[in-house]
């Protein structure tokens, strides 16, 4: 075999593979009897039908291709590693001269792994964002538990506070038109952390159970829907029902409901609580601070290809969180162009590319490799965040393995940012003084 190589431009390059005649003969016959034994062809059984039969029902290309198509994989991967390729892409044939009897010519054409050069990246004193201690951490998560373990008590002598959760009919009209999606009978709605229009909880404050009103409000200039921005609307709004949330008393019965001993046990879990939580946000401002500075010491030319391949896969992930969310692709576009919309991800692609070219650069240099614990641990980590067993994860990675393919990058992303946080120093300074810089 023979093989030369040419470079074109952002990192293609052409291989140009000269595969002796006795070879590709071997490969042509080989091509044939697979074919043969799925072609019918009458007074003979399958696979028993003569070559010259067998290439006027298929075609001599269909066969030449078959045995192209089995041929160079093995021929490809040899070329490769030959002229030691680093192939960020799957090689596609762009060409072929394929006579019997004569050396077989295919032309191939690869993309390569763009060059990285590397700046500083071990050794260095980067400053991180500080995350302090706040004097109300502790009150406000108790607050929180007190919250979750709160009990609703139905009220029917008094009038809606700000705290309270109704239970509430409304349908609502704008410009004379009934709102899509406006209406509805026995809401659940708590007052005092309503994620609706402005304006609309307030004015459930102060009713009384079986009351009927209208309210006004007005639609933010940045509402979802194009037709209902900035427009004023009315709601015709009914008060079933009543409840205030009771708290419960801070004691030894409390704790022992969140599953604590005592008291005790839960202020020193809480402490603890907070202390790791303040500890992970420090942490994660340290891996960001530092992969800034060699991200940003480094250079990489990226061609246009490789960001459009990302872009749309971004894309992709993209259109299917708000397929998930209820939100059209038109809803999106009414309130900001496509055009600014593949601005701000061919943006992130690039720096996500970018990115991973730089870690895998650095995981080359320090001979970083992952172990099947790695793999493992990731594993364990998606299947608590959504709830499923292992074993579910390892069938659905069978099924689509770009999944471990992710898995397997997410894996060494975090060797190489431990490799960087242990070769390199962190000062935490206070965040006004990050942001002065």
């Amino acid at each position: 075999m023979k093989v030369t190589v040419e470079n074109e431009k952002e990192n293609l390059v052409k291989l140009n593979i000269t595969i002796p005649a006795e070879e590709a003969t071997t490969a042509y016959n080989s091509a044939v009897k697979r074919i043969s034994q799925h072609v019918s062809i009458d007074g003979f059984r399958m696979g028993k039908a003569p070559r010259n039969m067998v290439e006027a029902r298929v075609g001599v290309e269909r066969i030449k291709q078959e045995a192209i198509e089995n041929l160079m994989p093995k021929v490809v991967n040899e070329a490769v590693a030959e002229n030691k390729l680093d192939l960020i892409t799957q090689p596609y044939i762009t060409s072929y001269d394929f006579e019997l009897g004569k050396d077989l010519n295919v032309t191939v054409s690869v993309e390569t792994r763009p060059e990285v050069k590397l700046g500083e990246y071990k050794n260095l004193t980067v400053e991180a964002d500080d995350v302090p201690e706040r004097a109300d951490a502790y009150d406000k998560a108790i607050e929180n538990l007190r919250n979750q373990f709160a009990e609703e008590k139905l009220v029917t002598d008094r009038k809606t506070t700000e705290t309270d959760i109704v239970n509430i009919d409304f349908d609502g009209s704008s410009n004379g038109e009934k709102i899509k999606g406006g209406e509805a009978k026995g809401y659940r709605l708590d007052l005092g952390h309503s994620n609706f229009i402005p304006g609309f909880a307030e004015q459930l404050v102060g009713k009384n159970a079986g009351e009927d009103f209208d309210i006004d409000v007005t639609f933010p200039e940045d509402y979802h829907d194009e037709k209902l921005k900035g427009q004023k609307a009315t709601f015709k709004i009914k008060i079933n029902e009543i409840k205030e949330r009771v708290l419960p008393e801070i004691n030894d019965e409390f704790a022992q409901k969140v599953g604590l001993e005592n008291l005790e046990a839960l202020k020193e879990d809480i402490k603890k609580h907070l202390e790791q939580t303040r500890e992970n946000a420090k942490r994660v401002n340290a891996e960001n601070a530092v992969f800034k500075k060699v991200i940003d010491a480094a250079s990489v030319e990226i061609s246009e290809r490789m960001i459009d391949r990302e872009a749309q896969s971004l894309l992709a992930e993209y259109k299917n969180r708000l397929a998930a969310q209820g939100i059209s692709w038109e809803m999106i576009t009414k309130t900001q162009s496509e055009d600014e919309i593949m601005k701000s991800i061919r943006e992130d692609a690039e720096s996500r590319i970018k990115n991973s070219l730089v870690i895998d650069k650095i995981a080359k240099e320090e001979k970083i490799t992952l172990a099947q614990e790695d793999i493992t641990k990731k594993f364990n980590q998606l299947g608590a965040a959504y709830g499923v067993s292992q074993q579910e994860i390892v069938q659905q990675i069978s099924k689509n393995p770009e999944i471990l393919s992710s898995l397997s990058q997410q894996a060494m992303n975090d060797k190489v940012k431990d490799f960087l946080m242990n070769n390199n120093k962190i000062e935490y300074v206070a965040p006004k003084e990050v942001e002065k810089k």
